[in-house]
């Protein structure tokens, strides 16, 4: 008899980037949703261990794991710790990213390299790691976060930006070449929280630059990480959780268009 949808796939989930932000409402909400969780951090180790007692909170199983997304070794290593902590994994997030500001006018080569290795080599890294380790019969799946802006391009934060489309199209090449085993989606949130320096006031105006009066928040985007873990049809496909706000032809980032 086939394995049932909720028996053929592991609820463990690993989180890069959980101690903060976005990463941490996504591991909260896949615990809230049954998942137990690896929480990965690099820096940010007490605010990783508060997301790690908000997990144990709700009743499910967490386990802190440090890594530099940059150091090709320790994003090799990283998936098998998870296993050891806390059993075979069902679900990789890849929600940390760097985040830098360039332009092509002052484009400069090293700091491409430095965003597409943690932003596109380590996602990868992570997605051929979960796919060997995912017994046959079993459907694991990969969640990418991107972003809105890819559907409607700017100049702004060009390396940054070029690093999020090679992650959207190696969504696409990865559901290929890993089903059935694994399944590759993506989120692309619009703006969701105030970045950088901007002010309050200058979030709240961007936030509402939208079809539908406002862009995404974080409880929208675990929704959507939430729906696609369980989604066992659903591959290679990217989910526009912004509020229509790629609908929006914007000639900068919205970033700079508000005060």
């Amino acid at each position: 008899m086939p394995a049932s949808p909720d028996s053929a796939q592991n609820k463990t989930a690993l989180v890069t980037g959980a101690g903060r932000r976005i990463g941490r409402a996504i591991a909260l909400g896949l615990a809230e949703a049954g998942w137990d969780i690896a929480v990965h951090y690099r820096h940010s180790a007490l605010d990783a261990e508060e997301t790690a007692a908000a997990i144990r909170a709700l009743g499910r199983r967490a386990a802190l794991l440090d890594a530099d997304l940059a150091d090709e070794a320790a994003v090799r290593a990283l998936l098998p710790r998870a296993i050891d902590a806390l059993g075979p994994v069902g679900c990789v997030v890849n929600n940390a990213s760097l985040f830098e500001y360039d332009s092509a006018a002052d484009f400069a080569p090293a700091l491409l390299a430095t965003l597409m290795q943690t932003n596109v080599a380590a996602p990868l890294l992570l997605a051929q790691a979960l796919h060997a380790a995912t017994p046959a019969g079993s459907q694991a799946v990969v969640i990418n976060l991107l972003d809105q802006k890819l559907a409607n391009l700017n100049p702004d934060y060009l390396s940054y930006t070029l690093s999020k489309a090679a992650l959207q199209t190696a969504t696409v090449m990865l559901a290929q070449a890993l089903a059935p085993t694994v399944r590759v989606v993506g989120v692309s949130p619009g703006i969701t929280l105030v970045s950088g320096d901007q002010s309050a006031d200058g979030f709240k105006s961007a936030h509402q630059l939208t079809p539908l009066g406002q862009s995404s928040t974080p409880a929208d985007i675990v929704g959507a990480v939430c729906y696609l873990a369980q989604a066992r049809a659903v591959t290679g496909a990217v989910l526009l959780v912004d509020g229509g706000q790629h609908l929006l032809p914007l000639p900068r980032d919205v970033m700079f268009l508000t005060k």
